[in-house]
């Protein structure tokens, strides 16, 4: 019996095939692997967010009455995290928190501001005026210190974070942000998001 001897011209072929279908793959590798692009679509840090629903923070409005981030959802909430004496930093945290808010214009009510207060300290009621529409929380810091993802040397006042509307926790910002890239990265969230 005559033994078949392979095509040359097929098996050329054959590796052409296999050439154009790798080469993709190959060129993601090398790109993002010995390139290493820099360039970012976010100035926050993208939070995985089936890592970090809300969780039960023992939380209650100032007058006790049990609440919790739960009770906004639908919303895109900026956070921040502070003791309720609020120094001079935290307080203008929260006024950028507001700003923030408003530079989204007519996207603005998507949007819900949350003061989560770590202690039982008295808040001043000056402040509390100043914060007309922010929704302030009482919660158990070491729930809420168990739930927030922070890296080595990374400070839970010092920042400010976004939970989206289904209630995951999804993003964080620097310590001293740049608002306009804060505005930027939120614009494109409610841009991108049918919810909310």
């Amino acid at each position: 019996m005559e033994e078949k001897k392979a095509n040359p011209k097929s098996s050329r072929m054959l590796w052409a095939v296999l050439a154009v279908c790798a080469a993709p793959v190959i060129a993601s590798y090398f790109t993002y692997y010995v390139l290493k692009p820099s360039a970012r679509n976010n100035y926050g840090t993208l939070i995985d967010p089936r890592q970090y629903p809300i969780p039960d923070l023992g939380s209650r409005t100032l007058d006790g009455k049990p609440a919790g981030l739960k009770d906004f959802a639908g919303k895109w909430l900026l956070v921040k995290a502070d003791g309720g004496a609020c120094p001079q930093r935290c307080q203008e945290q929260l006024y950028f928190m507001r700003q923030e808010r408003l530079m989204q214009g007519k996207e603005m009510d998507r949007v819900e501001r949350v003061w989560l207060v770590t202690d039982d300290a008295p808040i001043e009621p000056l402040l509390l005026k100043q914060l007309e529409g922010m929704r302030v929380l009482r919660v158990d810091p070491a729930r809420l210190a168990a739930w927030l993802p922070l890296e080595t040397g990374m400070h839970l006042p010092e920042h400010v974070f976004m939970i989206d509307p289904l209630g995951n926790l999804m993003m964080r910002w620097p310590k001293d942000p740049d608002p306009k890239k804060v505005s930027k990265d939120i614009g494109k969230v409610l841009k991108a998001s049918g919810i909310g």
